[in-house]
Formats: C-alpha cells, sequence, structure tokens
C-alpha cells in the first residue's frame, strides 16, 4: 500500500471510532494489504491521538495462545497501543456507549520499572525490568463488522484495543509463578471461563520479551511506568450493559469491572 492507501484506511477506522459504527474488513477493501502496512495503518492512528493529546502508557500483545494463532492463520503475536484514555476505573461504571463491539478478557498486566530496548531483550531483562504485576481484565472491540478480522484488520485496528482495567493490589514478580497462576473470570455472579498464565506463549513473560524485541527494531522502547498486557488466559466473553465481570488470579488477588446499564449504552 502507498502512502495515500494508508491514510485512508487509518481514516476508515477513525471514522469508526467517530461515529460509533462498524466498517467492512480493510482486506476486503484492499485486498493486497500486507502485516507491514496493517502496523503503518496503526501507527497512522496513533500518530492522530498523540497529536491530538492522548499519551501512550503502554503496549498489548494480542494473540499470544497457540488456539488464537492457528484461527488467524499466523505464527506470531501482534501488537498494539495502550493509550492513557483506554484506561478505567476498578468499580466505577464504564460507559459501554464507548464501544462497538466489546468483549473482556482477564489478564496479568507488567508495570515496567526500567526501560525495555530490543532487539536482544532475554528473559532475564524482562525480569528485571519488571516493577510489580496485577490483576488486570482488557476489554478488547473491533471496528470491523461483526469480528470478521483477518490478521490485517486486528492489527490494523491497534490489535483490537478497547480499553483496559487494572487491578489494584500490586505483586512482585518474585512471588509468583505466573505460568502456573491459575484465573477465574465470573460475569453476573456466574463462572464463565477458567485459564492459567501458562496459555500465554507458555508464560507471560515470553510476551513480555517478544514485545521489546519486535517493537525495537522499529524505534519504540519499553519505558518506565509502561503497563504491558501479554495476552489473555481465557476465551474472550461478550459485554453487556449493567454487568459486572471479575477476573481473579491465583497469587495475585482480583480485578473488577462494571459497565453502565442499558440507558447509558
Amino acid at each position: 500500500m502507498d502512502a495515500t492507501a494508508v491514510r485512508e484506511a487509518a481514516d476508515l477506522l477513525l471514522q469508526a471510532y467517530a461515529a460509533g459504527k462498524p466498517i467492512a474488513p480493510l482486506i476486503e477493501t484492499y485486498p493486497g494489504a500486507t502485516v507491514e502496512d496493517a502496523y503503518r495503518i496503526q501507527l497512522d492512528q496513533v500518530r492522530v491521538w498523540t497529536e491530538g493529546g492522548e499519551e501512550v502508557k503502554g503496549h498489548k500483545v494480542g494473540l499470544a495462545s497457540a488456539a488464537m494463532q492457528r484461527q488467524m492463520g499466523v505464527d506470531q503475536p501482534d501488537y498494539g497501543h495502550l493509550t492513557g484514555g483506554m484506561f478505567h476505573l476498578e468499580h466505577q461504571p464504564i460507559p459501554v456507549a464507548r464501544f462497538l463491539q466489546p468483549r473482556i478478557e482477564p489478564e496479568i498486566a507488567f508495570v515496567l520499572g526500567r526501560k525495555l530496548s530490543g532487539p536482544g531483550v532475554t528473559v532475564a531483562d524482562a525480569v528485571r525490568a519488571v516493577d510489580f504485576v496485577v490483576p488486570a481484565l482488557e476489554i478488547v472491540d473491533s471496528r470491523i463488522e461483526d469480528w470478521r478480522i483477518s490478521i490485517v484488520d486486528t492489527i490494523a485496528d491497534n490489535a483490537s484495543s478497547g480499553g483496559v482495567v487494572l487491578g489494584s493490589r500490586p505483586t512482585a514478580l518474585s512471588t509468583v509463578d505466573l505460568r502456573l497462576a491459575g484465573c477465574t473470570l465470573h460475569a453476573g455472579g456466574e463462572l464463565v471461563a477458567t485459564g492459567a498464565g501458562g496459555a500465554v506463549l507458555g508464560s507471560p513473560l515470553n510476551a513480555l520479551v517478544w514485545l521489546a524485541n519486535t517493537v525495537g527494531p522499529l524505534g519504540i522502547d519499553l519505558e518506565p511506568g509502561h503497563v504491558v498486557l501479554p495476552g489473555s488466559m481465557t476465551r474472550a466473553i461478550p459485554v453487556r450493559p449493567g454487568e459486572t465481570v471479575v477476573s481473579t488470579v491465583a497469587g495475585l488477588g482480583s480485578v473488577t469491572a462494571v459497565f453502565g446499564p442499558e440507558e447509558d449504552a
């Protein structure tokens, strides 16, 4: 895709945010688009957001499980940007109208205390860089109609990012084995999914290393204070107005997202 087409595709996605109406898959509009093109489209939107006053507060890793990679026909994860406006407080109503087709996923969020600059980042480097971890709920969303996404569509759409709720109890990385940390996900008081940290590339730490080494050659560093979401431990479930969703992770505690009522949607 040339620069004009990249800008056009980015504008289509930005218009979907503004209008609250999803668009047709980009891969249908731009059938020759590649993964590299998709990241250019993503970065064009990030540029617009930051020029408008938003600040990048971290990154997310998507397609971190083997099952999702098989579904999308890829052999590696993808990533997106987290901006300040995407973060929501626990127990405070989240307006459902902010999203188009929201789903929610439980994750273990890393908060960095040191910069990570790839390539060449090792697991040991990543461990030293992590200040603490907290349970998190990621709201994934799609600006593509009916979630009919290809790998190009999801990357261009900022890795289907929507929002983030962080738990408020920080835990030192040295006190928990992230691979074995079990997770339960409750929605409306009912158990809807279970999982463990090992579902995320064998360990969420592997996702952090992959991210640092992938974005580093692009001139992007993972900065102190940044939040990194490494990938979901369970399947995503739909968000319903008025519902409360709770993720509990062994050794880390719980995190709660409360969604506004139907009349606010």
